[in-house]
């Protein structure tokens, strides 16, 4: 039963990462496209999100792979991540992210003719942003995720075959308390400390070691932490509103050291610190409310978790189409923001019923199973 809350938890993420991406068009960030008015509103809301929307993706991804390999050996586990998560990046290279530099290179006044002038042509000539489009942009999450879940392959069935092994008595030992699942942050903490200043996230594989560790650890995480079985749901479920309170006192606190203290004598571990606690709890917070609200399968909740993956992979071009055509329209903020939120669901649906989930051939190419 106990899928159905990473099912619900995964459709929500996707929702809440939909609705990120679109602000992100109207921040004073750097990305594709922007807005002509840029709002300094938008930037804690952002900020908040930003925080843990990526490694709960990781965490839920983790807990999903205890499921997919319980039933597989590890080379069928391997043949089957591989086709998931390869085909799918291979597949958006080509198809999915030239879209985005194409409309990206008309804002920027780079080209000015069609698109089927500018792909394939110009799109291969050389790596973005000095080429096309040899980029896999949102889709940077595939290739980390697939390597992620090769090299952890002995340690998951490792602890797949022995269910008492240490570190999950321990853990089911330290669930018992609430703040016991806090330990895991240790980890988590020291990455902060001494790898993010020097490999600044890049999302290029390549020398881009923060996030691969730090990534890693959240995606072995949750293959640990469902391994716990019902003590850690009973956990969270228990405790909910204390994470939830500690994530409520820790977000405004490291916007405080961030923004408003100066320098002084060990701000960079207190920040490094709250910033890691910060997003266990708002991590833990979900879990525990998703826990106790969301674990009821339906009908739509099958439909909404098949469709996340290719409205994954489909999202942001659709938000970059939409964004360049509205940015200079007289709308203001809330039309924009409605229409872009609104748009971005309807014609990544659109393209995924109509497009990809019901074609035998289309649907492994989007990370699909053919049923």
């Amino acid at each position: 039963m106990r899928r159905y809350d990473i099912d619900s938890l995964r459709v929500i993420v996707f929702g809440l990462l939909i609705f990120y991406h679109v602000g992100m068009f109207f921040v004073p960030w750097e990305s594709h496209i922007k807005d002509v008015q840029t709002y300094e509103g938008l930037v804690f809301p952002m900020l908040f999100l930003n925080q843990w929307r990526l490694s709960i993706l990781f965490v839920i991804s983790g807990m999903g792979t205890y499921y997919a390999l319980s039933r597989r050996s590890a080379g069928e586990f391997a043949k089957e991540r591989t086709k998931r998560l390869l085909i799918p990046l291979i597949v958006g290279m080509i198809f999915i992210v030239p879209p985005q530099v194409y409309y990206e290179w008309l804002d920027q006044g780079r080209f000015s003719g069609s698109y089927f002038e500018f792909w394939p042509a110009k799109t291969f000539l050389d790596t973005y942003p000095n080429g096309g489009g040899i980029s896999w942009h949102h889709l940077w999450f595939l290739p980390y995720l697939l390597i992620f879940s090769l090299i952890l392959i002995p340690a998951f069935l490792y602890l797949r075959k022995h269910v008492e092994a240490w570190i999950i008595r321990k853990m089911q030992f330290l669930s018992r308390n609430a703040f016991g699942l806090y330990v895991l942050i240790i980890p988590l903490f020291f990455w902060e400390l001494y790898l993010a200043p020097i490999f600044p996230s890049t999302h290029a594989l390549f020398n881009d070691w923060f996030n691969m560790v730090n990534y890693c650890t959240l995606f072995f995480f949750g293959f640990l932490l469902i391994s716990l079985k019902d003590v850690f749901w009973e956990t969270v479920k228990k405790n909910k509103h204390i994470y939830l309170l500690c994530g409520i006192i820790a977000f405004p606190l490291l916007m405080c050291l961030w923004f408003v203290m100066g320098d002084f004598s060990g701000k960079q571990y207190i920040s490094s610190f709250v910033k890691v606690f910060n997003l266990w709890s708002w991590i833990l917070a979900i879990f525990g409310y998703g826990a106790t609200y969301l674990n009821k399968p339906s009908k739509m909740l099958t439909y909404a978790n098949e469709s996340v993956y290719p409205l994954y992979i489909l999202h942001q071009t659709v938000i970059v189409i939409l964004g360049y055509y509205l940015k200079h329209t007289d709308l203001g903020f809330f039309p924009k923001f409605s229409l872009m939120v609104i748009g971005t669901f309807g014609f990544s649906w659109i393209i995924y019923e109509f497009g990809i989930r019901r074609y035998k051939w289309i649907r492994p190419l989007f990370g699909l199973k053919n049923k």
